[in-house]
């Protein structure tokens, strides 16, 4: 075989050597994996969202198994506990023990035979140990590959936070080719101070950079061979000789079995502190090459080729062997070279320039290090090479992750953005590129919160100031969408789902590059004067020195502000575009610039875990449209999911952001360089195993700025922490108090913002809890210092609750007066951040722990809670930022999700009212049947109970079902006890209201029962003397006029008989009774008839201007200098209004129906006239007139006249034997005509039958088609089937659309006078108009049912009477007893009938009378059918007039609560109106208030109380008196257009009606002349 042929032989067995190399490698890792449980992970690779998750508890001592050991590992890693590499290990497999037992070998021998296998190196060792574990480095390295670039860009990070090292140069487990994860390294950020002597003296540089950028020297350390000593460790004790930044062999459970980690490169950095004991004075990166250098020649060479010093640990030199070729290749290149030789003696000898060797043996591992560190020391201190992370790009033979096809998308996406903003100062890429959030947000912001401050003419400053929020919108809209802005969206659009997180990245990581250099000497500027300031502050000096300092802080403050840029920067630019567009109301275009599609692009980011701004920190303002929007879009993806709201405060750079990073895996940023500003909102999922735990499906973390930031702009007020603690403290369900270290003063500061913010909290029913985070505390061991501590920090609560009770003006002893709060439980002492001192110190794993813990207790408490939906958290934030706007923010406060579950409880009660109220009308008619039957002499209250009880506890068990199942149970716990009460109530006062009514029918029945025994007599008499009359005069029945003179002879003995000892009752002579009563009260007969004449008082209540009723003597004239009626007129209205109620009602007490009217009645009320007038007058400096009195009085008798008038005649009707006897005369002589005419017997008794069954089964019909009308309309039509809102906005509707200013008026004056009318007219529109149809099939139902109940009557008694052979008697009695719990059926004696035979013929006779009856009621119209008992109008006004009807003190506007009596709530109403409508004017002018109540409380403007002369602030309404502080009236825009187009469309008519003018300060704003009726009809509806 020659040469050729030899020499491919080789390489072929070569390479068939390195791919069974191969082979076993992917083997070995496959197992590897298997046994971590991340086989499946190489492909589906573990990513960002598989741990942004609230997760169980991590463990921290416990063994693990395993299979959880690379999940525990992430875990602790992501909550910065360095101790996640030494996680102790519990084996699971059979095969492979970890037994900690000594195996025992006994043998078989002497004691010497012993003693020689005890000594001997060749004898059996236990080897089962050496084997079993997953070697720590492994289980980090399986991890690593099995994540995505993102995950592992985070893992990176934390093992950077961790102070380890970190991959550099990484062989792949499957193809073995070596990797360079660069863009892991992306999102680190190194800090650190630089020493040099300039000058004789040191000076120190701050600098802080993406660690990618960073330029550094870079030491390598390489092994060739395998010495005794650990290279890694070495290492260690040059760069933290108290911490394992490299892992060595020496470290807790390392193996020999290491597999993933041989020809892995890792570097870490070294940054000095500024400080004399400084190991190097500048930074320093040093790269390690795991494994023999031999074995890995390519990551070798590259090491070598990067460094600045390359150190070389051999175990000795042999000239010949393969180290003594790499040693000696090194020694010839220019790169300085240490050569560390580990079983040589000797210290540091430089050969020749930059070429070392040191001897290793016998020699301390800290003298060594000493050695090293003065040698490498040495080397840098002259020049020397750099290292650049992003030179990584630039090596060839390796793959650099960066250079993937979707990083590079993302990154060239970015990079042709953040080209636009090259060259340009950072402080103008805002301005210019950014416009929208800058000066023009600001100065929006501004202008809005001036809407809440308002002055003068305060309609008019409104209009003016909307008028420049609309500008400033418009500025906005002009000069959007920037170039750079157009290229985002565009990108956020079009890239998919890795491009867009890679795209995101880079823009981030970009932008950042921009700013370093900046922000480095800002922030080094910023540090040096606060250090000035809290050294001044410690001394407690408060010199001018103290402020100027503190001012010049302030400018470095601003300046840092604007150089300040990221990512949020654009998102925040995203919704100011947004809400301009939004408010008004610009097209939509496609592409970049289709502003409507940007919430939905930000809410994708939220759900992916993204932070969104939910506060902009510069123009201290919350952008609520932008919010709104973006909130929709999560619930539109997401469903309206539940979340608990966790709200994080503290002092600014406290660490909050990085505990809430730590806690839940968070991306907030945490860098002192960017504080976070504003409030930012995270999405964090409940994960699966922990759902079945808790209501909610996501926690929503809050974090703030902070308190006292000393970043802002001089904002950092006391008000300014105030509103953003009051801000997140609503929002959130919890909130995380956060203290940082052991300083009183800034403690008690924050301490006291916070409680006063939960004071606000509990006086808006809002109730939170809390748990206090104490950070860096010394010594968090010590049992005895924390109770001290817990005790210290329970004293300052209390205190603090004292002083915010004092300021909030209500009561509280001690914080836990406040909120629910127990010292022992809700304070967690958090133990210092860093193990030592930072840059170069790990974090204190105490501090996971305590996050660990923390996480616990939270986790706990929100077990409890369920949280809120999206769109409940939508609302909150929008009421609380209202709110906040005000300077009253208690007063101020509206909760609109709280008002909008009320007004659906109120629908619902309404509901099971009239389920009770439908049930008790036929429980009543019923009864009323029995009663006129004389079935029933008595009714009890408990029967009525009884008979009702089934409805009642269906509804108790619907009222349940609501409120332990509806969505929003928890906020209508607050309620429950109170409806349920409100029910009870309700159906007590309805069963009283029933058997008061019963009652009355019996005792009329009773007084009417000596005249109905006379009927019976009388009919019998008639009858009788009617067919013997008919007998005599049978052969005249030709002749009528005979018989009809013989008939009335007969009748007028008859009627003289039955009246003998009867008076007639005789008419109400209302006329002659009315002057009668006042001519007895001392009023003269002319005053009192002219008074008649005139009719004007049948207005007086409706009246404008009652000036003309004053009498003014001179002096009082001289007294009023003004006109009389501007100051006193409301009190003379309301005066007519209170004697009107006081009388009218107790008229309605009398019992008229049962006993008719009487005169005193009416001396009554005009006694109760004079009497309140003058008491009225007694307080007064003037009188009123005579006609004023009789005026009032002929006013009330005209309100009083339908009532009298109505239940008089009921009294006549059933009383009055006279009126009775001439209703009869017709019957009774068609009877005689019959007889005379020689009908039978069964032809007359059934006329007379069908005479009776006329007269009941109309009765019958109209009182349940009245009762199956009210059912229809209750349940179907708009204005009478929702709450007491529902109604007032059907009637404003119905008066805007009959223009009709005098129904107006009323419905001010007397709104219930005005809502009943307009039931009354809406139901008459409903029967007779709009569904007469669907009334009229009611009436044809009922009319059919009576007529199958009549029918069936007769077939049963005919049917029984035929059977038994029975007469007539038997036959009535039978009919009778089966109609009677139907109607009301007065039996007829059959005594004159006994000639009856035929009860067929009966039967036929009757039943053609009752097609007559069916026939005639069918035909008969509606408005015909008057005798029900309660028409549908009085029904429904029963039902929806029975609550509150108090009106505002300043607009007149009725509170629209459904309930009558709804303590402790206040009086509110949706829309208040402007108070000139009701008269309100300008003290000592004729002109009308403008202004709305809603403004009002809003503006600095006062008024003065009709009952004093004291002047009160709008916004302190409430001191005015019970009637102000009974009423709730929160601050709103007033946006209602109704009003609006009222003033503008009535406004000469209401100056003529009150004799005023809308002029002066009461101008009507010239916007609001724009409204159209429509607009006014159809802004009703949003409310």
């Amino acid at each position: 075989m020659n040469a050729s042929g030899r020499k491919d032989m080789k390489s072929v067995k070569v390479s068939e050597e390195i791919n069974m190399t191969k082979l076993k490698y992917q083997r070995e890792t496959e197992t590897l994996l298997g046994r971590l449980h991340l086989q499946d992970k190489l492909q589906r690779k573990l990513s960002p969202a598989d741990f942004l998750k609230v997760g169980p508890p991590v463990k921290q001592d416990n063994e693990v198994s395993e299979k959880d050991v690379a999940y525990t590992f992430l875990q602790r890693l992501m909550m910065l506990d360095y101790r996640a590499r030494y996680i102790p290990v519990r084996q699971d497999s059979p095969e492979v023990s970890n037994s900690t037992l000594v195996r025992e070998v006994f043998t078989e021998g002497t004691d010497d035979d012993d003693f020689d296998a005890f000594c001997s190196t060749n004898s059996v060792f236990d080897q089962s140990n050496l084997r079993t574990h997953v070697h720590p480095m492994d289980v980090q390295m399986a991890v690593f590959h099995c994540s995505d670039s993102f995950f592992k860009q985070n893992m990176i990070t934390k093992l950077s936070q961790c102070q380890y090292a970190l991959p550099l140069l990484v062989p792949d487990p499957v193809t073995m080719d070596i990797e360079c994860p660069l863009w892991t390294f992306r999102q680190i950020r190194k800090t650190w101070k630089m020493s040099e002597m300039k000058d004789d003296s040191n000076v120190v540089t701050m600098k802080s950079m993406s660690i990618c950028k960073a330029e550094t020297p870079m030491v390598s350390f390489l092994r060739l061979g395998s010495p005794s000593l650990s290279k890694s460790q070495l290492m260690n004790t040059l760069i933290n000789d108290r911490h394992n930044t490299f892992f060595h062999r020496n470290c807790p459970g390392s193996t020999k079995s290491r597999h993933l980690m041989d020809g892995v490169a890792e570097i870490a950095w070294y940054c000095p502190a500024g400080k004399p004991n400084d190991a190097f004075t500048d930074c320093i990166a040093f790269c390690n090459l795991h494994g023999d250098a031999l074995s890995f020649e390519k990551q070798r060479e590259i090491l070598t080729d990067k460094s600045s010093v390359n150190v070389v640990l051999v175990p000795t030199l042999e000239k010949n062997d393969k180290s003594s070729a790499v040693i000696s290749a090194l020694y010839k290149c220019e790169k300085p070279l240490i050569c560390l030789f580990a079983d040589s003696d000797g210290g540091a000898v430089e050969m020749r320039k930059g070429k070392y060797k040191m001897g290793l043996n016998n020699r301390s591992q800290s003298e060594v290090s000493e050695e090293l560190r003065e040698t490498i020391g040495k080397i840098l201190s002259v020049s020397h090479s750099f290292f650049q992370l992003e030179s990584m790009n630039k090596v060839c033979g390796i793959k650099v992750d960066e250079e993937d096809t979707v990083c590079q998308k993302g990154k060239s996406a970015a990079m042709k953005i953040v080209g636009l903003l090259q060259g340009i100062e950072v402080s103008k890429i805002k301005d210019t590129y950014l416009p929208c959030q800058g000066q023009l947000w600001k100065e929006w912001s501004k202008i809005h919160k001036e809407l809440y401050r308002l002055k003068g003419n305060i309609e008019d400053d409104k209009v003016q100031k909307e008028q420049k929020l609309m500008e400033k919108r418009q500025e906005q809209v002009n000069v959007s969408c920037s170039e750079p802005m157009k290229m985002f969206i565009e990108s956020l659009s079009t890239l998919s789902g890795k491009e867009k997180d890679y795209f995101l990245k880079w823009t981030q990581i970009l932008i950042d590059a921009l700013s370093t250099d900046d922000l480095s000497s800002i922030l080094q500027t910023y540090d040096t004067k606060w250090a000035e300031v809290l050294a001044l502050k410690k001394r407690h000096d408060k010199t001018e020195l103290l402020k100027t300092k503190q001012t010049e802080l302030n400018k470095i403050s601003i300046k840092l502000q604007s150089a300040t840029f990221g990512l949020e920067h654009i998102f925040r630019e995203m919704g100011q575009i947004y809400e301009a567009h939004e408010s008004l109301q610009k097209p939509t275009k496609s592409g970049p610039t289709d502003w409507s599609k940007y919430p939905e692009l930000a809410a994708e980011l939220m759900i992916s875990g993204h932070p969104m701004e939910l506060m902009d920190g510069d123009a201290g303002h919350v952008p609520l449209t932008w919010i709104s929007g973006l909130l929709e879009e999560v619930i539109k993806k997401l469903g309206d999911k539940r979340v608990f709201v966790l709200s994080v405060l503290g002092i600014q750079s406290s660490g909050k952001s990085t505990m809430l990073n730590a806690m839940f895996g968070l991306q907030f940023a945490v860098s002192a360089g960017r504080c976070t500003k504003g409030a930012f909102m995270q999405l964090v999922e409940v994960s699966k195993e922990m759902k079945k735990d808790f209501k909610f499906d996501y926690v929503l973390v809050v974090d703030t700025e902070g308190l006292r930031a000393l970043e802002l702009e001089g904002n950092a007020t006391l008000h300014h922490d105030n509103e953003l603690a009051t801000f997140v403290v609503g929002l959130g369900n919890m909130t995380l108090i956060n203290i940082f270290g052991e300083n009183p003063a800034e403690m008690q500061d924050v301490l006291q913002i916070v409680v006063q913010a939960f004071m606000r909290m509990k006086k808006i029913k809002l109730s939170p809890s809390c748990v206090f985070v104490h950070q860096n505390v010394t010594d968090i061991g010590a049992a005895e210092k924390n109770m001290d501590g817990k005790r210290r920090l329970q004293e300052k609560l209390d205190d603090m609750a004292k002083l915010a009770a004092k300021e909030e003006g209500c009561d509280a002893e001690f914080f836990s007066d406040v909120i629910a709060f127990d010292v022992q439980k809700d304070v967690k002492y958090f133990a210092q951040l860093w193990e030592g001192s930072p840059p170069m110190a790990p974090p204190n794993p105490g501090y996971s722990e305590s996050v660990q813990e923390l996480k616990t207790i939270i986790l706990s408490k929100a077990e409890d809670c369920a949280g809120i939906t999206l769109s409940q958290f939508r609302s909150k934030i929008q009421d609380l930022w209202k709110a906040l706007m005000n300077e009253q923010f208690v007063f101020s406060f509206k909760n609109t999700l709280e008002i909008a579950v009320y007004r659906k409880l109120e629908v619902e009660y309404g509901n099971w009212t009239w389920k009770l109220r439908s049930n008790m009308l036929d429980i009543e008619n019923e009864l009323h049947t029995e009663i006129q039957n004389r079935k029933r002499e008595t009714v009890e209250l408990t029967y009525l109970q009884q008979k009702v009880n089934t409805t009642y506890e269906e509804i108790k068990k619907e009222i349940t079902k609501y409120f332990d199942d509806d969505r929003d149970k928890d906020m209508l716990v607050q309620w429950r006890g109170r409806f349920e009460d409100k029910i009870k109530e309700f159906r007590d006062e309805l069963v009283k209201g029933v058997k008061r009514k019963l009652d009355e029918v019996i005792q009329q029945k009773k007084a009417c029962k000596k005249l109905d025994n006379k009927k019976t007599e009388f009919e019998n008499n008639l009858l009788q003397k009617s067919k013997e009359l008919a007998h005599k005069l049978k052969d005249k029945a030709k002749n009528e006029q005979e018989l009809e003179k013989q008939f009335n002879s007969v009748w007028s003995d008859l009627v003289t008989q039955l009246t003998a000892d009867t008076k007639p009752i005789e008419d109400i002579n209302y006329d002659e009774d009315q002057s009668t009563v006042l001519q007895n009260l001392g009023f003269e007969w002319s005053l009192v008839n002219e008074c008649k004449m005139s009719g004007k008082y049948k207005t007086m209540s409706h009246a404008g201007d009652l000036g003309h009723y004053v009498s003014l003597t001179t002096k009082i004239k001289n007294f009023f200098m003004g006109p009389f009626q501007d100051e006193e007129q409301p009190l003379i209205k309301t005066l007519i209004d209170d004697v009107e109620k006081q009388t009218i009602n107790k008229m309605k007490q009398r019992p008229v129906a049962s006993t008719g009217y009487s005169l005193t009645y009416l001396q009554e009320a005009a006694n109760t006239v004079k009497q309140k007038v003058t008491e009225f007058e007694s307080k007064k400096k003037y009188a009123l007139k005579k006609e004023f009195t009789v005026d009032l009085s002929l006013y009330i008798f005209h309100r009083a006249w339908t009532w009298l008038s109505k239940y008089h005649k009921e009294f006549k009707v059933n009383n009055d034997a006279h009126s009775y006897v001439d209703s009869k005369k017709m019957q009774y002589y068609r009877v005689f005509l019959n007889f005379c005419k020689g009908s039978s017997s069964a032809v007359v008794l059934g006329e007379l039958i069908c005479d009776k069954l006329k007269s009941a089964v109309l009765e019958a019909v109209s009182n349940k088609v009245a009762k199956d009308l009210t059912d229809t309309m209750k349940s179907s039509y708009p204005a009478f089937n929702g709450n007491r809102l529902n109604l007032e906005k059907h009637v404003l509707k119905s008066l805007a659309e009959k223009e009709d200013f005098n129904g107006f008026i009323t419905y001010k004056q007397h709104p219930r006078w005005h809502v009943e009318h307009f039931i009354r007219e809406e139901v008459q529109k409903y029967i007779f108009t709009d569904n007469k149809g669907k009334a009229l099939n009611i009436l044809k139902k009922n009319v059919g049912d009576i007529k199958n109940l009549v029918s069936q009557a007769l077939n049963d008694a005919t049917e029984k009477v035929k059977i038994h052979k029975g007469h007539p008697d038997m036959w009535m009695e039978r009919f009778s007893s089966l109609l009677e719990d139907k109607f009301t059926f007065d039996k007829i004696c059959c005594q004159n009938f006994r000639d009856l035979n035929s009860f067929d013929f009966l039967k036929e006779e009757i039943e053609k009378g009752l097609e007559s009856i069916v026939k005639e009621l069918r035909s008969l119209s509606l408005d015909e059918m008057d005798k029900s008992r309660k028409t549908p109008d009085q029904i429904l006004i029963d039902q929806l007039c029975n609550c509150c009807w108090v009106k505002c003190p300043f607009c007149a506007a009725v509170c629209t609560n459904t309930l009558k009596d709804h303590s402790p709530d206040k009086h509110k109403v949706t829309f208040h109106r402007p108070s000139g409508i009701t008269g309100f004017h300008c003290k000592g002018t004729k002109n009308l208030v403008i202004n709305f109540c809603t403004t009002s409380v809003a503006s600095d403007n006062s008024f003065i109380p009709s009952h004093s002369g004291v002047s009160i602030p709008y916004k302190e309404y409430h001191k005015g008196g019970e009637k102000y502080s009974s009423w709730e009236i929160t601050p709103d825009e007033s946006k209602l257009a109704y009003w609006k187009w009222f003033v503008c469309k009535f406004q000469k008519e209401l100056e003529a009606h009150y004799n005023m003018k809308f002029q002066g300060r009461g101008e009507i704003p010239s916007a609001w002349k724009n409204h159209t009726e429509q607009e006014a009809v159809d802004s009703l509806d949003k409310l």
